[in-house]
């Protein structure tokens, strides 16, 4: 089979397409065949590691996962002995965020992990992209206990997470400012969101704030820069470590206090995720921005675009066309 390897750290050209082995389930596996993934962020940062520390989970001189993705979406080809969930033909979606792999034609997944049947109508590019942006957004904001009513600031809404954010907070019956940049502003308005907002025609942080959350879902603001937006005990969710990794500490510290708070979640990557995101999908209140679509082949290009941080939505990797 084909897949993406990578036996050192560097920049994406450090990636090739190499022909290996197909895997082969274990008895509690089903062996995927993908027909479409994506190049998204975590991706990227596991090949090339920044911070350091990010070393202590992927390798700290060479990297353990030599396939990266963790988004697919495929075909049952095959099932472990004791698989009882799927069967041969099915066709499945979910993210392999633990163990990655999905940059390859064949990939093998629990059958209890994070892995459930395509939406109704779904095809496998927009399902690909369905999963890993928006389980880190419902993440982060579940434990904000978000309700009917409530506001919402996104900052960065035009990336998978922020595009996510918006819908899954709208679902939610929030009101949703939406935060991007100059040439994303139809999109995101097109999800749901009541406001947008162009970061680059002014500050957004010198509005009538009064948030019950304000969500940086790309990690390029700050709460000491955003804490007057937030009301009395608001919110403030973060998906990065922050300047001099301040965030953690920030968590920390202000959980016991009764003023703003900082979370920072673990992402929760389960199959009641995957099976929540499928049914907002097959309700009609969750749909999959994508931005570009490339070939297998063309994994470079594509990690360099995910790179500029400058996608709208989501990157998909072609393995099987669709009228394959």
């Amino acid at each position: 089979m084909r897949a993406v390897l990578h036996d050192a750290y560097g920049p994406p050209t450090v990636l090739r397409v190499e022909e290996i082995d197909r895997p082969t389930p274990r008895h509690d596996e089903v062996l995927v065949k993908v027909h479409a993934t994506t190049v998204n962020r975590t991706d990227c940062g596991f090949r090339d590691p920044s911070p350091f520390f990010v070393r202590l989970f992927s390798g700290l001189i060479r990297p353990h996962h030599q396939i990266l993705g963790t988004e697919f979406a495929g075909v049952v080809e095959a099932v472990g002995a004791t698989v009882s969930e799927f069967d041969v033909g099915d066709r499945v979606f979910g993210v392999n965020a633990n163990h990655f792999g999905a940059h390859a034609e064949y990939l093998c997944v629990q059958e209890d992990g994070p892995i459930a049947p395509m939406p109704t109508g779904m095809e496998f590019e927009e399902a690909a992209a369905a999963s890993d942006g928006a389980i880190l957004a419902l993440s982060c904001l579940r434990p904000t206990h978000l309700d009917k009513g409530q506001k919402l600031l996104v900052y960065g809404a035009s990336g998978a997470i922020g595009t996510a954010a918006v819908q899954l907070a709208k679902s939610f019956g929030a009101e949703v400012i939406a935060v991007c940049d100059t040439k994303a502003l139809e999109t995101v308005k097109s999800l749901g969101a009541d406001e947008v907002v162009d970061y680059t025609k002014g500050d957004f942080t010198r509005g009538p704030g009064g948030y019950d959350v304000v969500f940086d879902a790309v990690g390029k603001t700050s709460f000491w820069r955003c804490r007057d937006l937030l009301a009395a005990k608001g919110y403030y969710v973060e998906t990065d470590l922050g300047f001099l990794w301040q965030n953690p500490l920030l968590a920390l510290t202000t959980r016991f206090g009764r003023g703003r708070q900082v979370r920072m979640p673990i992402p929760r990557y389960t199959k009641e995720n995957v099976l929540f995101l499928r049914g907002l999908i097959e309700s009609g209140r969750y749909r999959v921005v994508i931005d570009r679509r490339y070939r297998l082949e063309d994994v470079v290009e594509a990690t360099r675009y995910v790179e500029t941080q400058q996608k709208v939505g989501n990157v998909v990797l072609i393995m099987i066309s669709e009228a394959a």
